[in-house]
């Protein structure tokens, strides 16, 4: 089984990990490479979900030959992440359909005031066998409608307005 849905039990919808940056992946200015964001918002996700969700994406490839694949980025680097500065990484998953999911990351400082950057990613799921995409089973559609966070309005929310309301929620914060 890719996830089991335990009746009852709270899923977090928007999970958190916190993370250093390290020398390695900054560039001569040392700051985050901006295509190392990509590596520490998937690592962050792949990690948040095998522990949280129990979801097993290697047993869902295995198993059935499937996965998703990007098919669209967009990105807003607000601010630099810096070298050895520890940051939050939060990942939520705003939307899907049939065959198709958008994810949310958003990395912060950490004491969650600064907004460093913005990532949504469009995936598309396929058989990697024929390389089609394809529909979702059933047990991972009762995955999306687990952990995909509710009472958004996707397809009428616009990527500068979001990073505006992240941006003010991390205000109300502090």
């Amino acid at each position: 089984m890719f996830f089991e849905r335990i009746p009852g039990k709270e899923y977090p919808k928007e999970p958190e990990s916190r993370v250093i940056i390290r020398f390695q992946d900054c560039d001569p200015l040392q700051h985050l490479n901006n295509a190392k964001y990509f590596d520490y918002y998937f690592n962050a996700r792949e990690d948040q979900v095998a522990k949280l969700y129990e979801f097993n994406f290697g047993r869902l490839f295995r198993e059935l030959g499937q996965s998703w694949v990007v098919y669209q980025h967009q990105i807003a680097y607000v601010r630099p992440a810096m070298v050895s500065e520890w940051v939050r990484i939060t990942s939520r998953l705003i939307y899907f359909n049939q065959d198709t999911t958008v994810t949310e990351y958003y990395m912060t400082d950490d004491n969650r005031t600064q907004l460093k950057n913005v990532l949504w990613v469009t995936s598309k799921y396929i058989d990697v066998r024929v390389g089609e995409r394809v529909v979702h089973p059933p047990t991972v559609m009762d995955y999306l409608e687990t952990t995909c966070l509710p009472n958004v309005d996707f397809h009428n929310w616009n990527f500068n307005e979001r990073i505006r309301e992240i941006k003010g929620s991390l205000k109300a914060k502090s």
